[in-house]
């Protein structure tokens, strides 16, 4: 056993590694509880009585060469690496950082939320899954008024509660409405749902701004003057706005709100159909019923309500043809907007 001690401390001072992988090799091999000299101290037991002495301390000796040789491995390679690193020259410019970019409609509901922050709105915001009462009823649509039927909904679940995904975001403002007494300045973005066949100019889901002012003697002429403020900071200083008579079940009297083309300046091109005009929004003073619902008194406060698409607005702003190109995720289609924030 003594001629294989030695042999063994000879062979382990020989040994070299030059990767952290054959040092570990040689770890296992000798030093772990499986390895070669943990058998040699089973076998140590076997031995006569008159040799545990010399043994023993011969074994002591292997071991303690053993973590010698695997100690002085590792700090060879820990230096060679060192070395390495102080040949890298530390005044070279890094590799370059490819930036993303904001998603175009990000770009333009950012722009939204500053001109609008600058007349003293604030946002809010509420869920995307509603029930009944936020989405239709408390905005003066009856159960069976065919004003329902404009909006084609995703129901969760009809009984005991209709529950839906929301399809426009004035439920953020019945809410705003029960919570808070006037007066009430906020916008309220968010995305919205609606059971329509997905194409170039549709999708099953887009994203809304939405406006609500409720105060003491706030007019129609207030809410004129608030969106020409909005499309003139949006679309430039030149531009104009018409208000067009129309329905909405939750404000008397409403409108849709057109401005002038930006593309021909309003003198009639394909884009505006060659009526020099584009449609962007819907509006209107808030009806009665509504502040009467969510707990306002109608008679002394009044207010107004403004909706528009984000998606419109993008489209408008940068002429993006197919809506899908909103949710595909294509970097070509996206890095298009890296100069426009």
């Amino acid at each position: 056993m003594i001629n294989k001690i030695n042999t063994l401390a000879e062979e382990i001072k020989a040994l070299t590694a030059s990767t952290a992988e054959e040092v570990e090799a040689i770890r296992l091999k000798y030093l772990s509880k499986k390895g070669v000299i943990s058998s040699l101290m089973n076998d140590f037991r076997t031995v006569p009585a008159e040799q545990k002495r010399e043994i023993g301390q011969l074994l002591n000796q292997l071991k303690t060469v053993a973590n010698d040789k695997f100690a002085a491995l590792k700090e060879s390679l820990a230096s060679g690496a060192d070395a390495a690193h102080s040949e890298i020259d530390l005044t070279r410019s890094a590799t370059p950082a490819h930036f993303g970019t904001r998603h175009p409609l990000s770009i333009v509901k950012n722009e939204i939320f500053e001109i609008f922050g600058a007349m003293g709105f604030t946002i809010a915001e509420g869920p995307e899954i509603e029930d009944d009462w936020h989405v239709f009823s408390s905005l003066n649509f009856p159960p069976d008024h065919p004003a329902r039927d404009m909006q084609d909904t995703f129901f969760i679940s009809r009984h005991p509660q209709d529950i839906l995904l929301r399809t426009h975001t004035s439920s953020v403002q019945t809410r705003t409405m029960e919570a808070t007494r006037p007066p009430i300045r906020i916008i309220c973005p968010g995305r919205v749902y609606r059971n329509e066949a997905i194409s170039a100019r549709a999708h099953c889901f887009f994203h809304q701004v939405e406006g609500l002012y409720i105060d003491k003697n706030v007019s129609f002429a207030d809410l004129k003057q608030c969106l020409l403020y909005f499309a003139r900071e949006m679309f430039g200083p030149e531009t104009k706005i018409r208000l067009r008579p129309s329905y909405f079940p939750f404000t008397e009297p409403s409108a849709e709100m057109d401005i002038s083309c930006h593309i021909c300046g309003g003198k009639g091109c394909p884009f505006c159909k060659g009526t020099g005009w584009v449609e962007i929004l819907g509006c209107g003073m808030v009806d009665p019923n509504v502040l009467e619902a969510c707990g306002i008194d109608s008679k002394e406060y009044t207010g107004y309500a403004f909706g528009m698409g984000v998606e419109r607005i993008t489209n408008l702003k940068y002429r993006v043809k197919d809506l899908r190109l909103f949710s595909e995720n294509d970097v070509r289609f996206l890095h298009e907007f890296d100069a426009a924030h």
